[in-house]
C-alpha cells in the first residue's frame, strides 16, 4: 500500500488550507461488459471529475487524491499539467493555488475485485455484469479524484454512460437521457458516502409518507434492489416494512425530517461490510436475501442491519465527524439505535437480548486486545481508521450509550440528540460538540463522563459480595469493582442489582435496586434485609457495560439450575458471564461445555441459542485442553442430534440444531447420517434440507474426507450460482489434503487473483480444526510471507489474508514463541499490521492459558 496512506496531520493541514464547493464526475463503465481476455489487466473505465474549491492562502500548494492505473490529463485553472509530473499514484499535486479553483481531472479507474472501489462482479448463474461502489473510509478516490477526507464536504453531481439494458442508481433521484444517467445534486456529504450502483438488478419500489408538524407531507420514495438470480427471494415486502417503521420511529424521536430525498437500499455481491450508509442509497451484503430457511434470529439481524444504516442518515451523513477519531460519534449512535428501534418499532422486541448476549461479546473481546483503545480513538491515519472498524467502535460505544440513557435520562439523551442535528446540520463535528447538547438538556457533568466513558479504555468487572445476618437476611450487600492493570480507571456505573431464588423449578427474581456504582467497592443500602438470594446479578437489565462476575453461591446455582431461570434476558446475562469467565481462565471451558450440554435445549431465545453453540464450538476448538477435545466433540454431537431429532418438527431451533450437529459431526456413525440427509435415505421429522443447509452438511463431509472433489462438482451442478460457488470453493479447500492445502494456500498467499469473496470462502475452508497437523507447516510460511502481503496488497486484501491464515489452530507454546519472535524482528512494520498480528498472538495466548487452567479439572461431560 505504498503511498496511499494519509496522516490526520495532513488533513488537518489540508481543510485549514481548503473548502470545497461541489463536484461533477462523469463515470463511463461501459467495458465493465464483454469478453477482455486478450486486454492486459486491469479492466478500466473513464472517469473524469472536475472539482470547485477555494483556498485561504493564494500560492499555497496542496494536493488531490487519486488512485488509478493511468491519468490522461490535469487541468487547474485552465492550465494543463503534466500527468507524469504531478501524478505519484496516488496523489495530484497541485501548486500556486487561486483563491478560488477548478480542477479537472480525466482518469483511467480500476475495476475492484476487493470490494473496494468500484466493485465488478460477473454473475456465474447467467453472465451478468454488476457494479457497486465501496469506500469507507477512504476508496472513492478509486473512482474519482477528490480531496479524500470527512470535513471537506462538498455536493456532488454523478452522470455515468452504462450498456444500454442497464439501470444506474447514485445519492440522488436520476434519469436517463441521451444515453447518459444525470443524478440530482447532493446535499453536502463527505467523499466516503457517495454512491453508484449500475447493472441489470432486479429493483422494487414502495413509498413512504409522513405529516410534519407544520402540515406538510414528507414523501420518501423506497426502492430494494437484488441480483436477478436472488429475486426469488427478495422479501421487499419486509425490507419496505423495517424501512417504514423505522423511518416513523426516527421521525418520532429526532424531530429532524429525513434529509436525502429517495431511499434506497442496494443488496449487492461479494461485499466486505455489513452495509454502508450512502445516503439514498444504502448498500448491503445480498447475504440478508435469504436463499433457504433461516431463523428469526437472521430476520431481526437484518431488520437491525437496516435500521442501524438509516440511524447514520442523521449520525454520520447529516452530522459527520471531523476525522476518524471520532468515528464513534457515527458508529456507536448508530449501533445503540439499530438496537433501540428494532425494540421500539418493529416485532423484534426482544433485541436487547441479542444485543446484550451477542454485540457485548465483540465488544467485550475487543476491549481485552493490546490494541485496545478508548471510544475516542487516537487515529494517525488511514490504516488506523481501517482498524478501528471494531467492537469497540461499535458495540462498546453502543453499550456505553445505552450507559449514557440511563445515567441523563431517555428524554434528555433524545433531546440532545435533537439539537445536535439542528446545530450542525451538514456541518462536521468532534466530541465537545455532542457533550455540549448533552449537558445542555440533562444538567450533569458531562465532562467528568466523557474522561471515564470514552476516552479510556478496558472493561470493568463488577463482582457482588453478600455478608449474611443469622436469620439468614442479607446484612451487607456490595458491589466491587476491578479493573485490568494495564487499565486501572474504575468508572461510575448506573447498575440494577437483581436478588434471585430458587421456588421449585424456577427461578426468579424478589428484589431489585437500581443504583450508582463507584470506586472499588459500594455499598446497596436499598438490599440490606432482603431473604437471602441463590443469585445475585449486578447488571440486571444490563444497564452497563461490564463484565459480570458472580460469588459463589450464585455461581453454585447457575451450575445446577442455569436453565431454570425464567427472564431470558437474566438468562442470556448469565450465558454472557460464564462465557467471560471461561475466556478469562476462571471457569474451566470443559466446564462451559458441559453447561451447554445440560442447559442449551432449554434456550428460548432463538439468538441467545444460536450464540451458545457459537461458543461451545470455540470453547471446544481453542479453550479445552487438547485431550479432552475427543470427549467433548462427541458430548456436543450427541446432545445435537439429540435435541435436533427432540425439537418442534420445521421449527427454528430445528434449524439451529441441524446446523450446530453439522459443524460438530466427525464420527463415522454422524457422517453417516449427514449423507443420508442428504441423499434422501435418512430423514427427521420437519428438517427441510434446502439448498443452503445442504451446503452447511458437505462441508463437515468434505473435511473428513467423506464428500471429494465429484460430490463437490455435483452439487455445483445443482447450485450452479454465485452462492454455490462460494459454498463450493470453501467446501474444496476443506478436504484433508496437502495438495489441497498447497493449492489453496498458493491461491491466497502468492497469487493475488481470487475476489474478495471467493478469498473469504477459501480461508473458511483452509484452516478446519481436525486438520492440526495438516497445517502445521504453514505456519512457519505465514511468518515469512505476511510483510510483503502488506505491502504490495490494498488494505482489506491484505487484511484477510494476515488474520485469515493466522495459525491459531497450532496452539502451542512454540506458535506464540514464533509470533513474539516476528514481533520482535518486525518493530518498524506497517503499525496496522504489528496489530493485526498482536491480536492474534493475544488469542492464542488466551488459549494457552484456558488449556491449562483446565487441565486439571477436566471430567467427562454430562448431558
Amino acid at each position: 500500500m505504498p503511498g496511499e496512506n494519509l496522516s490526520r496531520d495532513e488533513a488537518r493541514e489540508r481543510a485549514a488550507l481548503l473548502s470545497v464547493d461541489g463536484y461533477d464526475v462523469s463515470l463511463d463503465v461501459r467495458s465493465a461488459t464483454g469478453d477482455r481476455a486478450a486486454e492486459a489487466e486491469p479492466r478500466t473505465f473513464r472517469s473524469v471529475t472536475t472539482v470547485r474549491f477555494r483556498c485561504n492562502e493564494p500560492g499555497a500548494s496542496s494536493f488531490a487524491d487519486l488512485i488509478a492505473p493511468s491519468v490522461t490529463s490535469v487541468s487547474l485553472n485552465g492550465r494543463d499539467l503534466d500527468p507524469g509530473e504531478v501524478f505519484d499514484g496516488s496523489r495530484i499535486l497541485l501548486e500556486d493555488l487561486a483563491a478560488e479553483n477548478e480542477l479537472i481531472v480525466d482518469a483511467r479507474c480500476a475495476y475492484s475485485r476487493s470490494g473496494e472501489g468500484l466493485h465488478r462482479f460477473v454473475d456465474p448463474e447467467d453472465g451478468e455484469v454488476y457494479l457497486y461502489t465501496q469506500y469507507e473510509p477512504a476508496d472513492a478516490r478509486r473512482v474519482f479524484a477528490n480531496f479524500e477526507q470527512p470535513d471537506l464536504k462538498a455536493t456532488f453531481r454523478f452522470e455515468v454512460r452504462a450498456p444500454e439494458e442497464w439501470t444506474v442508481w447514485s445519492n440522488g433521484a436520476g434519469e436517463r437521457a441521451d444515453g447518459v444517467w444525470r443524478f440530482a445534486e447532493t446535499k453536502p456529504i463527505s467523499t466516503y458516502i457517495t454512491c453508484v450502483v449500475a447493472g441489470p438488478y432486479h429493483y422494487v419500489t414502495d413509498a413512504y409518507t409522513r405529516e410534519l408538524a407544520d402540515g406538510t407531507t414528507l414523501e420518501i420514495p423506497l426502492g430494494a434492489m437484488c441480483r436477478k438470480g436472488l429475486a426469488p427471494y427478495f422479501e421487499a415486502d419486509d425490507v419496505f416494512l423495517i424501512t417504514k417503521q423505522g423511518l416513523d420511529f426516527f421521525h418520532d424521536h429526532f424531530d429532524y425530517p429525513y434529509p436525502f430525498g429517495k431511499y434506497d437500499q442496494a443488496f449487492v455481491p461479494e461485499y466486505n461490510l455489513g452495509a454502508m450508509e450512502n445516503p439514498g442509497l444504502v448498500t448491503f451484503r445480498e447475504e440478508y436475501v435469504f436463499r433457504g430457511k433461516v431463523t428469526r434470529a437472521s430476520y431481526e439481524a437484518r431488520a437491525n442491519v437496516i435500521l442501524h444504516e438509516m440511524a447514520h442518515m442523521w449520525f454520520g451523513d447529516l452530522v459527520t465527524m471531523v476525522w476518524w477519531d471520532d468515528l464513534w460519534l457515527k458508529e456507536s449512535f448508530a449501533d445503540f439505535m439499530g438496537t433501540f428501534a428494532n425494540v421500539g418499532a418493529t416485532r423484534f422486541s426482544d433485541a436487547w437480548i441479542t444485543f446484550a448476549n451477542r454485540r457485548k461479546a465483540w465488544a467485550y473481546r475487543a476491549d481485552q486486545l493490546p490494541s485496545t483503545h478508548p471510544i475516542t480513538a487516537n487515529i494517525r491515519d488511514l490504516q488506523d481508521a481501517k482498524l478501528n472498524f471494531d467492537g469497540i467502535t461499535y458495540a462498546k460505544g453502543a453499550s456505553v450509550l445505552k450507559q449514557l440513557g440511563a445515567y441523563v435520562g431517555q428524554d434528555a439523551f433524545l433531546e440532545g440528540a435533537r439539537r445536535y442535528f439542528k446545530r450542525h446540520a451538514y456541518g462536521n463535528t468532534r466530541l465537545g460538540d455532542l457533550l455540549a447538547v448533552l449537558g445542555e438538556t440533562s444538567g450533569r457533568d458531562m465532562a467528568s463522563w466523557s474522561r471515564s466513558w470514552l476516552q479510556t479504555a478496558g472493561v470493568n468487572s463488577l463482582t457482588p459480595q453478600v455478608l449474611l445476618d443469622p436469620q439468614g437476611r442479607i446484612d451487607e450487600l456490595a458491589v466491587l469493582q476491578e479493573a485490568a492493570e494495564t487499565h486501572p480507571e474504575l468508572r461510575p456505573h448506573r447498575v440494577a442489582i437483581g436478588l434471585y431464588r430458587r421456588a421449585g423449578d424456577r427461578v426468579e427474581r424478589y428484589a431489585r435496586a437500581e443504583v450508582d456504582v463507584a470506586g472499588p467497592r459500594t455499598v446497596i443500602t436499598e438490599l440490606a434485609g432482603a431473604q437471602a438470594p441463590d443469585l445475585v446479578l449486578v447488571n440486571d437489565d444490563d444497564l452497563t457495560y461490564c463484565k459480570i462476575r458472580f460469588d459463589e453461591t450464585s455461581l453454585v446455582t447457575l451450575r445446577a439450575h442455569l436453565g431454570d431461570l425464567t427472564d431470558p434476558l437474566a438468562r442470556a446475562l448469565c450465558w454472557s458471564a460464564l462465557w467471560n469467565l471461561t475466556r478469562d481462565a476462571l471457569l474451566p471451558a470443559s466446564d462451559f461445555v458441559d453447561l451447554v450440554t445440560r442447559f442449551a435445549h432449554r434456550e428460548s431465545d432463538i439468538g441467545v441459542l444460536q450464540m451458545l453453540h457459537a461458543w461451545a464450538e470455540s470453547a471446544l476448538v481453542h479453550y479445552v485442553p487438547q485431550g479432552w477435545r475427543p470427549a467433548g466433540e462427541a458430548a456436543l454431537a450427541r446432545i445435537a442430534l439429540r435435541d435436533l431429532r427432540a425439537a418442534e418438527p420445521g421449527s427454528g431451533h430445528q434449524l439451529a440444531w441441524a446446523r450446530f450437529f453439522a459443524s460438530v459431526a466427525s464420527s463415522g456413525s454422524d457422517l453417516e447420517l449427514l449423507r443420508g440427509l442428504l441423499d434422501g435415505t435418512a430423514r427427521i421429522d420437519g428438517l427441510e434440507v434446502d439448498q443452503e443447509l445442504r451446503w452447511a452438511f458437505l462441508e463437515p463431509l468434505a473435511a473428513h474426507g467423506a464428500a471429494d472433489e465429484s460430490v463437490l462438482a455435483a452439487e455445483l451442478a445443482r447450485d450452479d450460482t454465485a452462492s454455490g460457488k462460494r459454498h463450493q470453493v470453501r467446501c474444496l479447500a476443506a478436504r484433508p489434503s496437502a495438495a489441497v492445502k498447497a493449492q489453496a494456500w498458493a491461491q491466497l498467499v502468492e497469487s493475488d487473483t481470487l475476489s474478495n469473496a471467493l478469498t473469504e470462502a477459501t480461508i473458511a475452508g483452509f484452516a478446519q480444526p481436525s486438520q492440526r497437523e495438516l497445517l502445521a507447516p504453514y505456519a512457519q510460511k505465514y511468518f515469512a510471507a505476511i510483510e510483503r502481503i502488506w505491502a504490495e496488497r490494498s488494505i482489506q486484501s491484505a487484511m484477510n489474508v494476515v488474520k485469515g491464515l493466522f495459525p491459531a489452530l497450532q496452539d502451542s507454546p512454540q506458535t506464540l514463541a514464533a509470533t513474539d519472535a516476528w514481533l520482535a524482528a518486525h518493530a518498524s512494520a506497517a503499525p496496522a499490521l504489528r496489530r493485526l498480528v498482536l491480536e492474534a498472538r493475544d488469542d492464542l495466548a488466551r488459549s494457552l492459558r484456558a488449556q491449562a487452567y483446565g487441565a486439571d479439572s477436566a471430567t467427562a461431560p454430562t448431558d
